[in-house]
């Protein structure tokens, strides 16, 4: 009996050549914005200036103006730390873990993701920023320099601290990484810059491409450094994560004083990461006419990776209430009982809702190749992640050991509008970076179109 494999599905459809590749990606960057983008981008101007009206009122008159109380010190701010730095962990994950297995579908997302974790970090900076109050007068206490008051250091056994150069650190070597990829495709645009007699465009991109030439030896180690990069980047995905988790996880408070929190914080990054490309992958593909880049292969292959993660973070949500019952410690307990019927009981339920139940629905083949599915399941799989956050840190804070000091937090103006900024500041960064940059990396997608095309099938 002879037995055959079936091929793989094509990674890039519709007959392409390298010439094809550089036309259909440079042109975005040499055309004129459009209408859409114009009104696209106008809107997040619009909420980038809300936001930086209720962040200035916020530095003025200090974090008062917030919803904290004494109870509950930590809330809005933190959760949407938390949240953003997760959504970042998905670029470096595809660049990184994914070029060192020799993975080729990662090459059409990769760009983009890059771009995403690094606009997602910086929004994440925002928060712990702001949450110092007039930070002006003492941002750099945060950083270990020496002073002139004395042997005046930070505290190095604190989690905070590692949260400054675990983050700094990654944003760093993301940056890196998703910069030299950028190389050889600015030398494409200014190519055809010079082509075209637009000796702007031509001098800008020059300039950005840091005189690329293309030779043998350049390539050699332009792949040499992408390797080096990707095996720093690979154990920052797992490390960042881990230490943003340690914030809680070494605290003695109900709730979070568990070890299972750094790989059910990774898990849950990688998750909500993965939500946030499709999103924008799928307006990406659909404006900019990328369908034979971004195929319905590679939206599959996302979602498997948003089933698997998202059944460890629904295993992790079980395994808490597990461990809260056979540790018999009546706090903690009373912790997560509290988070599923008390006061916060809707948090809880559309955490549960959007992150366990509504991932499972990719089982099925045909939701899971369904681009408006994946693009309505990708943000509520956001939207979930956001209320895990909320739920871990409000509903272990709001309810302590002294029923007297119980309370309830409610966000202020000035809390939803930091929040606003930063989804201004990201989509407008997006849009910019979808104008002038290459969206997906020609170089990479070249090197496939001879094994990964449907000629070759």
């Amino acid at each position: 009996m002879q037995v055959s494999s079936s091929l793989r599905e094509s990674l890039i459809t519709g007959g392409k050549t390298a010439s094809d590749v550089s036309e259909d990606i440079s042109r975005h960057v040499e055309n004129k914005p459009t209408q859409l983008w114009w009104m696209a981008f106008g809107v997040s101007l619009v909420l980038l200036g809300f936001g930086v009206y209720t962040m200035s009122m916020t530095l003025w008159n200090g974090i008062g103006m917030w919803g904290l109380n004494k109870t509950v010190g930590w809330a809005w701010d933190i959760t949407n730390f938390v949240w953003w730095v997760g959504i970042g962990h998905a670029g470096t994950l595809i660049s990184a873990i994914l070029l060192l297995f020799r993975q080729k579908w990662r090459m059409s997302i990769n760009r983009a993701a890059e771009a995403m974790t690094i606009f997602a970090v910086i929004c994440a900076a925002t928060f712990p920023l702001i949450h110092m109050g007039r930070l002006w007068l003492g941002f750099y206490w945060a950083l270990p320099l020496p002073n002139a008051f004395g042997s005046l250091w930070v505290n190095f056994n604190s989690p905070l601290l590692w949260d400054v150069f675990a983050i700094s650190t990654y944003f760093t070597v993301s940056l890196v990484f998703w910069y030299m990829g950028l190389i050889p495709d600015f030398a494409v645009i200014r190519d055809r810059a010079v082509r075209m007699g637009n000796k702007t465009r031509a001098a800008v991109y020059n300039a950005l491409s840091f005189g690329w030439q293309g030779g043998a030896r350049t390539w050699m180690r332009y792949e040499s450094v992408a390797l080096i990069l990707a095996g720093l980047s690979t154990p920052l995905v797992l490390s960042v994560h881990t230490i943003v988790s340690m914030d809680f996880a070494t605290s003695v408070v109900p709730g979070w004083h568990t070890t299972i929190f750094p790989p059910y914080f990774v898990a849950g990054a990688i998750f909500s990461g993965f939500a946030m490309v499709l999103t924008l992958l799928l307006i990406t593909r659909k404006v900019f006419k990328l369908e034979d880049y971004i195929t319905i292969y590679h939206v599959e292959l996302m979602n498997i990776i948003i089933i698997v993660t998202g059944s460890i973070v629904g295993i992790a949500y079980i395994t808490e209430f597990f461990i809260a019952w056979y540790g018999q410690v009546p706090a903690e307990q009373y912790a997560f009982i509290n988070r599923a019927f008390g006061p916060y009981w809707w948090a809880y339920w559309s955490m549960m809702t959007c992150n366990v139940i509504s991932p499972q629905l990719f089982w099925i083949k045909k939701i899971r190749t369904s681009l408006v599915a994946t693009f309505i399941l990708s943000i509520i799989v956001n939207i979930g992640m956001w209320f895990e956050r909320f739920v871990i840190i409000v509903t272990s804070l709001h309810r302590d050991y002294l029923p007297s000091s119980w309370s309830m937090f409610y966000p202020t103006m000035y809390d939803i509008g930091e929040y606003v900024l930063t989804f201004g500041f990201f989509f407008a960064a997006f849009l910019l970076f979808a104008k002038f940059f290459p969206v997906i990396n020609m170089a990479e997608v070249k090197s496939i179109l001879k094994s990964s095309s449907e000629k070759k099938h």
